[in-house]
């Protein structure tokens, strides 16, 4: 399945990197999440990307157009640096393809401004690209096939009540938005959508906003409640969080390194 990962946003609340690089290449250890990220699609077998740009996109395009990785991988150097050779291959079976799908756009439109490339896909993966997680990425999208959803997304427990959600004993929504309570269980991402999205999402519609009451009236979104970890890097603090789990090797999200 393809995956789609929004990479556009100002990420304002981390304007301690986000002034100078785009939010999705603010490292965790040597590499930047946006890779991490990818690389744990890819682990699960899905490694057709298409990545929404929008804010310093040109960074982001650069990165992999100048991807080198002997920098972050064991290597073989040999013959005087004329032979290199990579211990193990990173990105070498990606496919990622480059949208510029504007500056100030919403996640809605940058879905939209991609649909020419979702063509002949019945489904399809789509991520926000700051959060992380050790979610069983396949048995995820199972149930979705399984229900005759749109959409589904993952939901985690939080304090929080930005995107909460309630749903029934089946998983799906009934409710989302600002709900009442201590503790919530908000959006995560993790989305898994049929191309009947399209039909639910109109012109200047946030995805989460609009689309997302259309599919509850017609009770046809699904969220998966996940306990295990997920993490968001949306300020500096959760930057440091992860820069001081990645210190101590602990790193749930690298479900590559498990296997």
């Amino acid at each position: 399945m393809k995956v789609v990962l929004f990479c556009g946003g100002l990420g304002t609340r981390l304007r301690e990197h986000s002034d100078t690089i785009p939010k999705p290449l603010v490292n965790i250890g040597y590499r930047p999440i946006l890779w991490h990220l990818m690389r744990y699609y890819a682990h699960h077998g899905h490694k057709d990307f298409i990545l929404c740009l929008g804010y310093r996109g040109d960074m982001i395009r650069e990165f992999f157009l100048n991807y080198n990785e002997c920098l972050t991988n064991d290597f073989v150097f040999s013959e005087g640096g004329r032979k290199i050779e990579p211990v193990r291959s990173d990105i070498q079976d990606w496919r990622i393809t480059f949208v510029d799908t504007g500056l100030h756009a919403n996640i809605g439109q940058r879905l939209r401004r991609v649909r020419e490339y979702l063509k002949g896909e019945d489904m399809f993966m789509a991520n926000y690209a700051d959060g992380l997680t050790d979610l069983p990425l396949n048995d995820h999208i199972a149930q979705f096939q399984r229900s005759d959803a749109v959409a589904s997304f993952i939901a985690v427990r939080t304090s929080q009540s930005f995107h909460c959600v309630h749903s029934d004993d089946n998983g799906t929504v009934t409710s989302f938005g600002q709900l009442s309570g201590s503790e919530f269980w908000i959006n995560a991402g993790y989305f898994c959508l049929r191309q009947d999205i399209f039909d639910y999402v109109e012109e200047g519609d946030e995805l989460v906003e609009q689309p997302f009451k259309r599919l509850i009236e017609r009770k046809k979104l699904l969220v998966n409640r996940y306990g295990g970890f997920w993490q968001q890097m949306d300020t500096f603090k959760e930057k440091i969080t992860y820069d001081r789990m990645e210190a101590r090797g602990d790193c749930p999200w690298m479900v590559w390194r498990k296997s």
